[in-house]
């Protein structure tokens, strides 16, 4: 995997950047670049990316420069923003900060996760024949974490059926992308474009993968390459305790159901969209969050209502602002 970019996106997190960071210098074969964006444009993460940086020259040298480049030859490049762009923000300006220095893979992740010393030998066979690959993850625990790695695009929601398992096969056939390791190739980027920034945070990588699978065939590979570092409040779901409710903020409330209306737009461009369906999807997702106050957040009502109830109509005005364009490709 030739020019290999591993973008990380961070904000005001700084201990599990330092735990990802460790965990990159133990890695088996040494990454093109690192491009760190951070959303927090700290001090403090400005000195840990400087220590990393010589770290890794002292540990693997200086990394190439293409010659269409300005990137220099720094195999750490840190990239603050003024404002806080969410992690959809980040994902977008990381893959395009790669995308100039001439990457020709995008491996993605956000800060709190830390990658396992062969992940990438684990991956490269993977590309020769994939161009979007999604590697599994451990939980904070330890524990193998359960994704829901097919999206229902009548619904607007992710399949609650997926299963765990691949079944005797050696991988899955997926439609979305998970930005906590995802692996994509420059010729995808160049068809479908960088991240949606506008969606903030949630389902920016699901709709990433969506755009993926209309460019080539995504796949979810049964090869471990990241581990979570943070514990997140959950409530199993089930007897097998494979399924999870996992706690969350009322802000991410918020944009769970407004952009709804962004990922509608996309699917309408690809006749995909089915009014009636989105519907009963809304209503699904309304009970899906009360499920997560009821078992898991366990929170003020009203505020978090609120906040849904703000998303749902923010999410109507996506849908129908006639000044709404998709993101455009590269190429």
């Amino acid at each position: 995997m030739d020019r290999l970019a591993i973008v990380i996106v961070t904000f005001k997190r700084q201990e599990l950047l330092g735990c990802l960071f460790d965990s990159i210098a133990g890695l088996t074969v040494a990454p093109w670049r690192i491009v760190v964006v951070d959303n927090e444009n700290s001090t403090k993460t400005a000195q840990m990316v400087a220590d990393f940086s010589t770290r890794l020259t002292e540990q693997w040298g200086q990394t190439s420069s293409e010659p269409d480049s300005d990137g220099g030859t720094e195999r750490v490049v840190y990239d603050p923003q003024e404002t806080n762009t969410g992690g959809s923000g980040g994902f977008s300006e990381g893959v395009r900060r790669a995308f100039e220095l001439g990457a020709e893979w995008f491996w993605v992740m956000d800060d709190d996760v830390a990658v396992l010393p062969e992940a990438l030998e684990r991956l490269e066979p993977w590309s020769a024949h994939y161009d979007v690959v999604q590697g599994q993850r451990y939980d904070y625990d330890s524990t193998p974490f359960f994704w829901q790695h097919h999206f229902m695009t009548s619904l607007c929601i992710y399949n609650p059926l997926s299963r765990a398992g691949f079944n005797g096969a050696d991988h899955l056939d997926v439609n979305v992308m998970c930005f906590e390791g995802a692996l994509f190739r420059r010729c995808v980027v160049e068809k479908i474009g960088l991240p949606d920034y506008r969606f903030f945070i949630y389902y920016d990588d699901a709709i990433y993968g969506y755009l993926a699978s209309k460019v080539c065939q995504p796949v979810l590979v049964p090869d471990y390459v990241l581990r979570r570092t943070r514990e997140v409040r959950h409530q199993e779901v089930g007897a097998s305790g494979v399924r999870q409710i996992s706690s969350t903020s009322d802000m991410t409330r918020y944009y769970i159901m407004r952009n709804r209306g962004y990922m509608a737009r996309y699917f309408m461009l690809h006749g995909d969209y089915n009014p009636v369906g989105y519907g009963f999807g809304t209503f699904l997702s309304f009970a899906k969050e009360f499920l997560r106050l009821v078992l898991v957040d366990r929170g003020h009502f009203g505020p978090s209502w609120a906040r849904l109830w703000a998303g749902y109509r923010d999410s109507k005005k996506a849908l129908h602002d006639p000044a709404w364009k998709p993101m455009p490709p590269l190429a």
